[in-house]
């Protein structure tokens, strides 16, 4: 079952990388990309997570241009509005998070 809360976007190069994964991995069917939280939130924020794993019962289901997304239900409010990017320089290679209020001055 899709649930209708996407709590959580990819951008297109994100999209096309997990895309290659699923591709290039031999991902089996049945499996979801899963995005999660691990850590506190204190001062040094939430360390986001991605992997590829089944659907729990527990789980929030959604689809984003064709990959089938799932989070933890207990942690859909912490990750609200995060936005998932890929970033690929010559310095570095990765998953990014971003999340708005991360990014305000006060």
């Amino acid at each position: 079952m899709i649930d209708s809360i996407q709590p959580v976007t990819l951008t297109d190069k994100a999209i096309e990388e997990v895309r290659n994964i699923m591709t290039n991995k031999n991902i089996p069917g049945g499996y979801s990309l899963r995005i999660g939280i691990k850590g506190s939130g204190g001062c040094s924020g939430f360390n986001y997570l991605l992997g590829f794993d089944k659907k729990k019962d527990t789980d929030l289901a959604y689809e984003v241009n064709g990959i089938p997304v799932i989070v933890e239900k207990k942690h859909t409010m912490y990750l609200l509005g995060l936005e998932v990017d890929f970033y690929e320089g010559s310095d570095a290679r990765g998953f990014t998070f971003v999340k708005p209020e991360e990014n305000k001055q006060d």
